[in-house]
């Protein structure tokens, strides 16, 4: 019954993700969180996100924004990710995560209250990405700033889906192999063998909704999807902190 509910909640976050381009790992964890330790579900969250981002990114590749990706992006966020790394012995990852969801709520109820959000300008659109970076690298949780950055840089939602689904088949290859090698997977094939008909029916109902909402809609729901998913860390957060 265990694993039925994390199916199901594996179900809705990767539906999401495939329509939006972003949120699967967060929501997923989020829910399974009520049944299972969540430090034990992130490797197979990681794999499954890939089978999912892999075959979606192939498929609508014509719409990816290289040159967005190569020159801003990745550069921006992986040199934070880097500096997140180095400062992780420095800062007390259980208030800062704390802070970072306020963060994203904040950032998202401004955007939702707006009825046209403007784009951000691109020093500020460069240190969001950078900022992402860092609270990725402190506490894996770098995708809701990015996200916020990227819904304000005048992107398509064709094309803001395609781009953050590379983002993120890019940082979770990169973390596989990193499972790998710490041999944290072997245990866990069971489970992702079971759980993969759930991501791939997840993939094509996600797939099919992303075609039937209108530009406005689409960057509406991002912003309540980052309502949502801030709210979510906010309450991992804090539950860890009381517990």
């Amino acid at each position: 019954m265990s694993w039925i509910w994390v199916g199901c909640a594996v179900l809705i976050a990767y539906s999401i993700e495939a329509m939006t381009g972003f949120g699967s790992i967060v929501i997923a964890l989020s829910l399974s969180a009520l049944l299972f330790d969540i430090q034990s579900l992130v490797p197979v969250m990681v794999v499954l996100n890939i089978l999912m981002t892999g075959p979606l990114v192939v498929l609508h590749r014509a719409h990816i924004r290289w040159r967005l990706l190569f020159t801003i992006i990745l550069p921006f966020i992986l040199t934070g990710t880097l500096a997140g790394i180095a400062l992780t012995p420095f800062i007390a990852a259980g208030w800062a995560k704390l802070l970072f969801s306020v963060l994203i709520i904040w950032f998202a109820w401004r955007a939702i209250r707006q009825k046209q959000p403007p784009q951000l300008a691109s020093a500020q659109r460069n240190a969001l990405t950078t900022l992402a970076g860092i609270t990725h690298g402190l506490f894996a949780s770098g995708g809701p700033l990015l996200v916020y950055a990227m819904a304000r840089a005048g992107l398509d939602k064709a094309g803001f889906r395609a781009t953050m689904l590379t983002v993120w088949l890019t940082l979770n290859t990169g973390m596989t192999l990193w499972f790998f090698i710490e041999g944290a997977l072997g245990s866990y094939t069971e489970q992702i063998l079971w759980l993969t008909p759930c991501v791939i029916a997840g993939a094509l109902a996600g797939n099919a909704l992303h075609h039937r909402i209108n530009e406005a809609t689409f960057i509406r729901v991002i912003f309540r999807l980052l309502l949502l998913v801030g709210s979510l860390l906010f309450i991992q957060s804090l539950s860890h902190l009381i517990t």
